[in-house]
């Protein structure tokens, strides 16, 4: 079961990707983006011993590549038939930087949900609150 404000679209898409692209040890996971203009972004993860991108980042690169510069929800989904995964803690305190108002879906007891990213991250430090306008 998924609750009403899932981007059913955007999790097929995703899973897709992760099924069809995601091959080895090398590409793990994929993530959907969709962009406030409608648009669906996909990417995967670069996994490398030295800490390789993960989906969620390379769909931001790869957004702003193509010109779309503000995403309004996102997903990750594990290959081998994993389903949908929340991002990892430095996936999360990126796309609050980039996108605070990004919906994030993620898999709940009773299904998926699409929570808003601010709420993956409690009391958070939110970089952009600590920057000067004047140079140090």
């Amino acid at each position: 079961m998924h609750t009403p404000d899932v981007d059913e679209e955007l999790v097929a898409v995703a899973t897709e990707v992760a099924r069809t692209r995601c091959r080895g040890d090398n590409h793990t996971m994929a993530a959907a983006a969709r962009a406030t203009d409608g648009r669906i972004i996909t990417g995967v993860n670069a996994y490398h011993f030295t800490g390789g991108p993960c989906a969620e980042l390379v769909v931001v690169g790869t957004a702003a590549a193509q010109g779309a510069y503000d995403l309004r929800a996102i997903v990750a989904v594990g290959d081998r038939d994993r389903g949908v995964v929340p991002p990892c803690g430095r996936c999360r305190q990126a796309l609050l930087d980039y996108f605070p108002t990004l919906d994030v879906v993620v898999p709940t007891p009773a299904g998926l949900r699409a929570v808003p990213v601010v709420d993956l991250l409690p009391h958070t430090y939110v970089w952009a609150d600590h920057q000067t306008d004047t140079p140090s």
